[in-house]
């Protein structure tokens, strides 16, 4: 479903002449049609968010250094390609929304110091994936083990 509609998206991009968003769709077809290739199947709708999930993480790392370099274009061209990835996402969970997951799968599992922290991010992995910042909640993950 979510290949299908970037393939259409992409389409209509062109049509339109929107070349940004037809380049950014592109990008995400290319990654989708490599990973496929290299699985030699189909994939999933689950995986195909794990790809999508990776370009945004790629583009924020980009960001990043973009802002060191004081490169305000690139900023620009990478936030508005984090965008349009994001829409194809689902919803992002909220700061809150993780801290609480990282709650009741903690104490679910028994995790309750930084030996655990593995297990716990396991765990946590097949609720998050593509809904929120590795990053992140890596470092709710740390602050809740180490309280």
């Amino acid at each position: 479903m979510i290949k299908e509609q970037i393939q259409n998206d992409w389409k209509e991009a062109l049509k339109s002449k929107d070349k940004g968003k037809a380049s950014v769709l592109s990008m995400a077809k290319s990654a989708i049609l490599y990973a496929e290739k290299d699985a030699q199947t189909s994939l999933s709708e689950e995986q195909i968010i794990e790809i999508l999930a990776r370009e945004v993480k790629m583009r924020r790392d980009a960001v990043a250094e973009f802002e060191k370099g004081q490169r305000a274009d690139l900023v620009e061209q990478s936030n508005f390609e984090i965008e349009t990835l994001l829409s194809y996402l689902p919803k992002q969970l909220k700061e809150d929304e993780i801290i609480e997951l990282v709650e009741n799968t903690a104490k679910e599992i028994g995790a309750n110091n930084m030996k655990d922290m593995g297990k716990l991010m396991a765990a946590l992995k097949p609720l998050i994936t593509g809904k929120a910042d590795g990053k992140l909640v890596s470092t709710l993950v740390k602050n809740y083990l180490t309280k």
